[in-house]
């Protein structure tokens, strides 16, 4: 069976600097595709650049925490803290929705509208995930099926390795995927979040001759640090630098080549690797 891998990068309109390194990546390496925030400080610039890029997958990446809401505050208001933006990390917003403090209704108005935008934008979305895998959580990964069917978004991640770190998230991941295909929509297999951070060519290289046969989506976080960056509350700053420098590197680019992995967007349209210079380069 023929091994197909989606390369998405998370986090598009984070900064200016992550849209660099986003795009760089797709130009110049073998990213396919990429989840764009829609309310985030450079979301503006990465609509105006994708419009030159018709070649890259755009997903919606739905935020639930660590910014700001599409709605105004009072339309959503368990969904925010008192300065009127998200949780800023998962694990208060998680424990929130666990006691029963957030509301479901506000979680899928404030979905629907983030998805709306981009549509209104004159973009197709490919598929869905979230910032920081808020989904996974069972109720919140039905209301997003829903909206991917509603809006006929065929893919919506399934953040799940099977690594004994993952082990917490097994059943929920279970449901996800049954719930996933009740709705009709695909959940590929999916690897990258151990590697989120420390990524090297060894053990991306080592990643990539290891895909089980299929579908299979690659998580990467590229990007380059600027100031806007650097005063947000993240781990991933350098390691976002060095992401790009992987993704169009002619070694991995022969990884891929000699294992016969061909890359395609979320939605399966094939991309051609010996568009970038990193695969001529390695050939």
């Amino acid at each position: 069976m023929q091994r197909t891998l989606v390369v998405n990068a998370d986090d598009l309109g984070l900064t200016a600097g992550i849209n660099n390194g986003v795009f760089d990546a797709h130009d110049r390496g073998i990213l396919t595709s990429a989840s764009l925030m829609t309310n985030a400080p450079a979301t503006v610039n990465a609509i105006r650049r994708l419009r030159s890029r018709p070649t890259l997958g755009i997903g919606v990446h739905l935020t639930l925490v660590d910014g700001a809401p599409m709605h105004l505050p009072d339309r959503v208001p368990t969904l925010l803290r008192d300065d009127g933006r998200f949780y800023p990390s998962w694990k208060p917003f998680i424990v929130a929705c666990l006691t029963g403090r957030v509301s479901m209704d506000e979680v899928e108005h404030e979905l629907a509208c983030q998805i709306e935008r981009v549509i209104d934008e004159g973009i197709r979305p490919t598929h869905l995930d979230t910032h920081k895998h808020v989904h996974v959580y069972p109720p919140i990964f039905a209301i997003v099926a829903q909206l991917a069917e509603r809006f006929r978004i065929p893919v919506v991640r399934v953040p799940y390795e099977s690594t004994l770190a993952d082990l917490p998230l097994c059943l929920w991941s279970y449901q996800d995927y049954r719930t996933a295909t009740s709705h009709g929509i695909r959940a590929p297999q999916f690897i990258g979040r151990a590697m989120t951070g420390t990524m090297t060519a060894r053990s991306l290289a080592t990643a990539l001759r290891q895909l089980r046969p299929g579908h299979t989506e690659l998580m990467v976080h590229p990007g380059y640090v600027d100031e806007e960056l650097r005063r947000m509350p993240t781990r991933l700053l350098r390691s976002r630098a060095d992401e790009v420098a992987l993704l169009t590197s002619p070694e991995i680019c022969g990884v891929l080549a000699a294992e016969r992995i061909r890359l395609v967007r979320p939605d399966l349209t094939p991309v051609d690797l010996a568009r970038t210079r990193s695969y001529r380069d390695a050939s």
